[in-house]
């Protein structure tokens, strides 16, 4: 009960909570309890603060239903947390699957020809190969200018980036000394581009926020103006790359992306994800936490490699500029940009847009920090961002509201898609943990009476099978991501070896603190209409 109270504690408080971003990013971001999140869009006749509380109201209800049935029908309540358990069971061996199919993908991918590959496409059906440019947004404060060097050394490297590739370093006015760190790499960087440019996204901007969607929605269009508008290049041609300013591609990706795009004739309808890998700095986080990125990694291939499930775009991904501009650019106050991004286009272009998988896996830095406490306050802070994309349930109920026109079904399970994963580490989660407890502290003699049933109790079966099944599939993941880390810079110390072994039985203590505490704070934030306000963290 202390862990499910701790995020109403912290909903209520106005202190300001440690984050860090996904691209390391340091933001100081307050959301105003009346700021619209919904730039450009009418308002729906439901308040937007009660469609921000659906996974809150929810979560609430799971842990009241979960106290009141605890005492009048405790029986009841453990088949429902068995019932969610084993859900949650299936939906790891389901992802385990997927992820092996992922797994094979990515070793197809990096064996494929991609010159060989848009030779093999009728050129009547196809974009002429040096027509395609690459515009790569890169969102940057507070950056150290070695971790920029290394990025931009990474996007040097790809295939015909003199060619075809331009940069834009999107640096914000609140940043002493931005504009000349920009200064220093573009001086270093400009001939290994075609095209290299630097943006400054004004401090203080009616209805914006300091965050990455309003900087990349700024940058954005001043590219376009810069390279439509004036320099006369086709926008249909444009492929717009966003990336957080740590992430390293793999070697093909661009080239790959170029194939892609110019093959496709649905090219404009399009967002191109690739799988993530927070493997950047892998030997530098704690060996304890090394399991839950482990964990992330899995599931995010696993949504990729699912033709069954729905991928979402996450953290670095490609879209037209033709589509950027039908669906009105990023809005400038919200947080969690990606899913909202799609869900805008999906919306802008009558439900026809969808995601298109890429098997070549970038890396991405995890967050961290110099002690195992920093750590996890950066883990939690960096959880506590995500989870505000909480909102964007509301957001699709909205966005269903004011298009009557669109088809329900297609709408229906992309919403289902948002909520599912939204619901599950809030309300989901509570009936799992208190649902599967509480019954035995209100009546002690149960678990007795369980335990000596046994096997026979389908209850009590349930919850050790799925208990089982999600231990054995922990270690499954564990090892895939093993097998695909950079090499080690130094052998492993038996400290190190230790903590590894720990961190599979810490891994339930871990996950409360880094991952269901803030997503349960977030939802109760919104549910409550408080602010979220950030402070500088960083990666180690």
């Amino acid at each position: 009960m202390c862990a499910i109270l701790v995020p109403v504690l912290l909903a209520l408080t106005d202190r300001v909570v440690p984050y860090q971003s996904s691209g390391g990013r340091r933001n100081n971001v307050q959301l105003g309890v009346g700021q619209s999140i919904w730039a450009g869009t009418p308002p729906s006749a439901i308040p937007e603060r009660v469609l921000d509380g659906i996974p809150g109201y929810l979560a609430w209800i799971a842990l009241l239903g979960c106290i009141i049935l605890s005492f009048v029908a405790p029986r009841t309540l453990l088949v429902i947390a068995a019932l969610v358990g084993f859900y949650s069971a299936i939906r790891f061996l389901i992802a385990g699957i997927a992820n092996v199919i992922g797994l094979r993908n990515i070793r197809k991918w990096n064996n494929t020809d991609w010159d060989a590959h848009y030779l093999d496409h009728d050129p009547a059906d196809v974009l002429p190969w040096e027509s395609v440019r690459h515009v790569v947004i890169i969102p940057a404060y507070k950056e150290p200018i070695d971790v920029l060097r290394c990025t931009l050394s990474n996007l040097a490297a790809q295939h015909q980036a003199r060619k075809n590739m331009t940069i834009v370093l999107a640096m914000e006015a609140a940043e002493d000394g931005g504009a000349e760190k920009a200064d220093q790499l573009q001086h270093e960087y400009a001939r290994q581009f075609e095209n290299f440019y630097y943006t400054i996204h004004p401090r203080g901007l009616p209805g914006e926020m300091q965050c990455k969607s309003a900087n990349e929605a700024w940058a954005t269009r001043w590219v376009k103006r810069r390279l439509v508008d004036e320099r006369g290049y086709d926008i249909d041609h444009i492929l717009v790359t966003t990336m957080d300013a740590d992430t390293l591609w793999h070697p093909n990706h661009f080239h790959a992306l170029t194939c892609l795009f110019a093959t496709n004739p649905n090219r404009h309808l399009r967002i191109w994800q690739a799988p993530i890998r927070y493997h950047g700095n892998i030997w530098q986080i704690n060996p304890l936490l090394r399991l839950v990125n482990a964990y992330s990694g899995a599931f995010e291939l696993a949504y990729l490699a699912a033709s069954w499930w729905t991928p979402m775009p996450m953290s670095s991904y490609a879209l037209s500029l033709r589509l950027l501009d039908n669906a009105g650019y990023w809005d400038s106050d919200v947080i969690a940009d990606e899913w909202h991004m799609f869900i805008k286009a999906y919306f802008a272009r009558d439900g026809k847009v969808k995601l298109e998988r890429m098997f070549l896996p970038f890396l991405a830095q995890a967050a961290t920090g110099k002690t195992l406490w920093a750590a996890v306050k950066a883990r939690y802070s960096q959880t506590l961002r995500h989870a505000w994309g909480s909102k964007e349930v509301g957001y699709m109920l909205a966005k269903m509201l004011e298009h009557p026109e669109m088809q329900f079904l297609p709408a229906f399970r992309l919403l289902f898609r948002i909520a599912h994963d939204i619901l599950l580490a809030g309300a989901g989660w509570i009936i799992l943990t208190v649902g599967s407890q509480l019954p035995y502290l209100a009546h002690p003699p149960l678990l007795g009476q369980m335990v000596g049933e046994g096997f026979g109790n389908p209850t009590f079966a349930l919850l050790q099978i799925s208990f089982l099944l999600v231990s054995i599939l922990g270690v499954v993941f564990w090892y895939q991501d093993v097998i695909a880390r950079p090499p080690r810079p130094s052998r492993q110390t038996l400290g190190e070896a230790v903590l590894t072994l720990l961190s599979f039985p810490l891994l339930p203590i871990l996950t409360l603190f880094m991952v269901a505490i803030p997503t349960l704070q977030a939802q109760t934030r919104l549910m409550v209409g408080m602010p979220l306000q950030f402070r500088v963290t960083k990666k180690d």
